[in-house]
């Protein structure tokens, strides 16, 4: 009898153990796919924040290209390199007190209150500072909007007009500036 009740105790104590043992990993399981579940759900979150970061950019990009698209003859980054070579020898940090010419492009006050006008016009809502000509991509969006704005699609058109203002075409004090602008060409 005392080997039944033995063998009792011992089926009972094994069985305890397996099922403690078995409770054991099933928490430990639950532990780790909660621990799975909370990782998955934070990458989910980054995932989602990366792609509106993704679509903001986008946006911005597609005003960009909204409000500087515009069709030209002509390889216009190679005029625009060329205009930038003449007025600063593409130096950033140009300046010229007696003319307030300021950056790559040489730009006046005047030109970004010109160019504030032109948005105005066209109802954007993005502004330029006169700080912003110390900084060649606003430079090159300034010079991209007059050029649109005033249909200058031409080298002569671009090179005298951004010489000369607006009407630069017709003064003959610019065809040296246009004759610069077309020697960095020839030479590019």
């Amino acid at each position: 009898m005392k080997y039944i009740i033995f063998l009792y105790v011992l089926t009972v104590g094994m069985f305890t153990y397996c099922t403690i043992d078995l409770e054991n990993e099933v928490e430990n399981l639950q532990s780790e796919k909660n621990s799975l579940e909370f990782a998955l759900d934070f990458q989910k979150e980054q995932c989602y924040l990366t792609v509106q970061d993704l679509q903001l950019q986008i946006d911005s990009l597609e005003k960009k290209i909204e409000l500087f698209d515009f069709k030209v003859d002509f390889n216009f980054l190679d005029v625009l390199d060329a205009i930038i070579e003449v007025e600063s020898n593409g130096n950033d940090s140009a300046y010229r007190a007696s003319e307030d010419a300021v950056g790559c492009l040489q730009i006046r006050q005047t030109m970004v209150d010109d160019v504030n006008r032109i948005l105005t016009k066209k109802d954007k809502t993005i502004r330029y500072s006169y700080e912003d000509r110390w900084n060649r991509e606003k430079s090159i969006e300034m010079f991209t909007i007059v050029c649109d704005y005033y249909n200058w699609n031409t080298v002569e058109q671009m090179s005298r007009n951004w010489n000369g203002g607006p009407r630069g075409i017709n003064k003959p004090s610019t065809l040296p500036y246009l004759e610069k602008v077309e020697e960095v060409l020839a030479c590019n």
